[in-house]
C-alpha cells in the first residue's frame, strides 16, 4: 500500500491524457486503496522504481469473471512518460508473466489500444500473439478507439 499514491499518479496522467486506459475518470485515493487491496495474492502489483521513486508499475487481473475464465488473466503495464524507452515496461510484463505462471496460470492476455503501438511491439516482444483487432469497442477523447487483442500460452 505504501505505493498505492505513486500509482495512482502514474494511472491517472494516462486516464485524463492518453488511451493507454479507456477509464474516463481519475481515480480518487480510495479507489485506489480498494484497488490495492484487490490486487493482492494471486492479481498482485509489481512495481519498478529507481531507487527514489515509482516509475512504472504492472498487474494482473482476472480476465473475466465467469468460473470458466479462471486460467487466465490479464495485464496491465503503466510506465511514467520520463522513464520510457529504458526498457522498465519489458522488465515488468517478464516479470508479470513468471508470476502468472508460478500461480497456475495458463494464459495471459492484453487488451491495447491499437494506436498504442510500443505497448503491442512490447508484449509481442515478450512472446504475446497478435489475435484480434476489437474495431471501434471503446470511446475517448471524442473518437473511437480500436483495442488490440494479445494472448501469451504459458
Amino acid at each position: 500500500m505504501a505505493d498505492a499514491g505513486a500509482i495512482r499518479q502514474i494511472y491517472n496522467v494516462e486516464v485524463t491524457g492518453s488511451t493507454a486506459t479507456l477509464d474516463l475518470v481519475p481515480r480518487t485515493s480510495e479507489e485506489q486503496a480498494g484497488w490495492m487491496i484487490a490486487h493482492s495474492g494471486v492479481y498482485p502489483v509489481i512495481v519498478a522504481d529507481d531507487g527514489d521513486e515509482v516509475v512504472g508499475f504492472a498487474s494482473l487481473s482476472p480476465y473475466r469473471p465467469r468460473p470458466g475464465y479462471a486460467t487466465a488473466v490479464e495485464d496491465s503495464i503503466y510506465v511514467a512518460a520520463q522513464h520510457r524507452g529504458k526498457g522498465i515496461g519489458r522488465a515488468l510484463l517478464s516479470e508479470a508473466v513468471v508470476i502468472a505462471r508460478t500461480h497456475g496460470f495458463h494464459s495471459v492476455v492484453a487488451r491495447v489500444a491499437a494506436t498504442q503501438e510500443a505497448s503491442v511491439a512490447m508484449h509481442q516482444a515478450c512472446g504475446f500473439d497478435l489475435i484480434g483487432i476489437e474495431r471501434e469497442i471503446g470511446r475517448k477523447f471524442g473518437r473511437w478507439v480500436d483495442v488490440a487483442l494479445l494472448q501469451r500460452l504459458l
